[in-house]
């Protein structure tokens, strides 16, 4: 069980984000994301976007850095990926 974070390189509302999720279990993301003070409106589908100003408190706090495609790698392998759907990216 652990938590994990990749660096803040994608762009989005003229700042830069992380992907912060669990290998466990969505209640271990949540409850971890919540003692960080992220807002639940941060989370998306099976991972918290964490703005790079952030980043340092997650590791901090816990989070372990990989790389983004490792990242997606667990996530897949713990069974909790959830992708866009094809009717939501039309």
């Amino acid at each position: 069980m652990a938590l994990y974070i990749d660096p803040p390189t994608w762009p989005g509302h003229g700042r830069l984000w992380s992907h912060l999720v669990s290998d466990a279990s969505f209640e271990e993301l949540h409850a971890f994301a919540e003692r960080l003070g992220c807002p639940r409106k941060a989370f998306d589908r099976d991972h918290y976007d964490i703005p790079a100003e952030r980043y340092g408190d997650a590791v901090r706090a816990g989070a372990a850095e990989i790389g983004s495609k490792e990242l997606v790698h667990r996530l897949r392998a713990a069974g909790l990926r959830r992708p866009k759907s094809r009717e939501a990216s039309r």
